[in-house]
């Protein structure tokens, strides 16, 4: 059986600020400080983020609005399915409500639902688009 959870955050940023960091290598390692990440900006194009812990591939874009990732780290075993997350991005004033919902996670990897997205990503965003302010 696997988890599937939502969490979210507003960061001081628009939609499409977050979407192109995300999708962006320089970007994306800025916004989360972890380094080095390759991303892509296309669908089916690969990605990999906080040195080789994370990969995956896109699956789905709408830009500004959504993106669509196979999601998988060192922490799966072989015969764990990719996870998949999707990361909506709904304007709130000058700023953007980030929501992630991530299924097919791998049976006892609660860390990313118990504040792994928080730490790892949510934190680092809001310090790095305040700073850009």
């Amino acid at each position: 059986m696997s988890l599937a959870f939502s969490v979210s955050d507003v960061i001081p940023a628009s939609p499409r600020a977050i979407y192109d960091a995300w999708l962006d290598s320089k970007g994306h390692e800025g916004m989360t400080g972890g380094k080095p990440a390759t991303c892509s900006a296309a669908v089916g194009g690969a990605f990999t983020v906080w040195n080789g812990y994370i990969i995956g591939r896109n699956l789905a874009l709408e830009p500004g609005k959504r993106i669509v990732q196979s999601w998988r780290t060192k922490k799966f075993t072989a015969a764990d399915p990719d996870s998949e997350i999707e990361v909506l991005l709904e304007p709130v004033g000058n700023a953007t409500r980030v929501t992630v919902n991530h299924r097919n996670v791998p049976d006892g990897h609660t860390s990313y639902r118990d504040g792994g997205w928080q730490r790892s990503y949510f934190e680092p965003m809001k310090a790095y688009f305040a700073a850009r302010s």
